[in-house]
């Protein structure tokens, strides 16, 4: 796993990721989630690829079900982007690299030019 993709939990998401200077990209994940373990190779790369652009963190349902259901996470795995508080970007399911790009530099967009 890379260095630079983190684990937040209820208490400190919201300083995580929602009051990041930064895009976020969070996984809701379980550790049983066989799609979930298929993605995290590909969130890795891009936690490398995005490295200064982007945050990537991930967050297990089963330990943070609060926050789970606060964004209404009823399929995993589950990606949300979220910038400057807000969800720019949402993508359920196991998707490849590709699809992700696009769903981070769609977010991105509003941002830099």
């Amino acid at each position: 796993m890379s260095d630079k993709v983190t684990h937040v939990g209820d208490a400190d998401f919201d300083a995580a990721v929602l009051q990041s200077d930064q895009p976020v990209l969070v996984d809701f994940w379980a550790e049983w989630c066989g799609p979930c373990k298929m993605i995290a190779p590909v969130l890795d790369e891009l936690a490398d690829a995005y490295d200064g652009k982007v945050k990537i963190v991930k967050l297990n349902v089963d330990d943070n079900r609060a926050t789970a259901i606060k964004y209404h996470v009823r399929s995993i795995p589950m990606l949300l982007l979220f910038k400057d508080g807000q969800i720019q970007g949402t993508q359920i399911g196991a998707v490849g690299k590709g699809q992700l790009t696009q769903m981070i530099d769609k977010g991105l967009g509003a941002q830099s030019a």
